[in-house]
């Protein structure tokens, strides 16, 4: 891919249509991923001893779920990092799915250990997001400066050596940079020419992105020396479904004009999460909006920087189908097909070469894509590739 910094121009994609995006040349896709492990947490799982929340989504029943709930839920898986000691921190997104409905839902990063033998996660603890200091320069919800989902729609998330935490906000789009436990440690980081709806800072002018689609995916480097945040929808004026993947360099602290163009295969669809596999080559994941019986799109695409065929487009190569994964020995209770039907799949992460962890936002209390009719649970499965990804030591880190 030839690092550029304005968007390549490309043949204008028919809206809604599916475009198929090149493979990695000279490649083929993988086959058919295997299902390795299965654990679940329960739909209603709040955090104990919290403060209540869903006051203005309505008393429901929300699939079978009454609000407003007495506690903050442990929901909306994401962003995941992987701790390497057998736990995982994971991040709630900005709670009922918009400003207005989510200014009681505080922004949280839980920890959680998964048994995928015994079929179960522990959430063992976690931070409330904040800013005591006073980085943001816009008001915020709570006098107290906790952070909530009318303030920062927070998507993703990467772990840094130091401890610090690098988040990827939506309502910006912005980076954000927090302490070990939760602290802002310095304002809000703009993305150049793009703003969305809830930006405080249009000032009348049009948002160029459309609402809910800022940064939906943040890889770091695996040299550690830059963030590339993925933005989920197209920018204004850029080709339909060509997604752009910005270079931020990380000793510097601002963004160094270069990026990448990540193709949709269809104009419909969305990213869920990227992580790095080495310092070309990326996992991706991509979604349609559907749930349940009407999910037809969920994959997980290695997508490389080279641009082997010249097309100004990120190369993608198919790794994994969610909706069609094998499991012979039954982990998940479906048979030997094992789906992972949800709307919103918004996290992945390399637990070694060839095995991925994928977990799902469930959208509490609003999706039901496992079961009609009944609030999802937050799912965290294992699956092992038909091929090894020679990934690159350090995306273990």
């Amino acid at each position: 891919m030839r690092r550029i910094s304005i968007m390549v121009s490309a043949a204008v994609l028919t809206a809604g249509l599916a475009v198929p995006a090149a493979a990695h040349p000279g490649g083929a896709d993988f086959g058919r991923a295997t299902l390795t492990g299965f654990a679940s947490l329960p739909a209603e799982t709040f955090v104990a001893g919290s403060e209540p929340s869903g006051a203005a989504i309505g008393t429901g029943p929300f699939n079978g779920v009454a609000a407003p709930f007495a506690h903050q839920p442990v929901q909306g898986f994401s962003g995941v990092v992987n701790r390497r000691d057998g736990t995982f921190d994971v991040l709630s997104d900005n709670g009922y799915g918009n400003k207005a409905n989510s200014a009681d839902f505080l922004l949280r990063v839980h920890r959680i250990r998964p048994d995928l033998r015994g079929g179960t996660l522990k959430v063992l603890g976690g931070f409330d997001l904040s800013d005591p200091d006073r980085h943001v320069p816009f008001p915020l919800t709570r006098a107290d400066r906790v952070l909530t989902g009318a303030d920062f729609d927070v998507e993703s998330i990467q772990r840094m050596p130091d401890g610090t935490y690098w988040i990827g906000d939506e309502f910006g789009p912005w980076l954000l940079h927090f302490s070990a436990k939760g602290r802002l440690l310095q304002a809000p980081i703009a993305l150049d020419g793009v703003r969305a709806p809830e930006n405080p800072y249009l000032n009348g002018a049009q948002p160029d992105i459309a609402s809910s689609k800022g940064f939906e995916g943040l890889v770091r480097s695996v040299d550690g020396r830059h963030l590339y945040p993925l933005l989920e929808g197209t920018v204004t004026g850029d080709t339909p479904g060509d997604l752009r993947f910005s270079e931020f360099d990380l000793r510097r602290g601002k963004y160094t004009g270069k990026r990448y163009v990540y193709r949709l295969e269809s104009t419909a669809n969305a990213i869920g999460d990227a992580i790095a596999v080495d310092r070309h080559r990326f996992l991706v994941i991509e979604r349609d909006g559907g749930q349940g019986d009407t999910a037809k799109f969920k994959r997980i695409y290695l997508a490389d920087t080279r641009d082997r065929d010249g097309d100004g487009l990120m190369d993608k190569t198919l790794v994994a189908d969610l909706l069609d994964i094998a499991d012979p020995k039954g982990l998940g209770g479906f048979g030997e097909t094992f789906r992972f039907p949800f709307q919103t799949i918004e996290d992945v992460n390399l637990v070694d070469d060839r095995t991925l962890a994928v977990l799902n936002d469930n959208n509490f209390p609003f999706s039901s894509g496992r079961t009609a009719g009944k609030a999802d649970d937050n799912e965290f499965i294992t699956i092992k590739l038909s091929a090894p990804l020679h990934a690159d030591k350090r995306a273990f880190r």
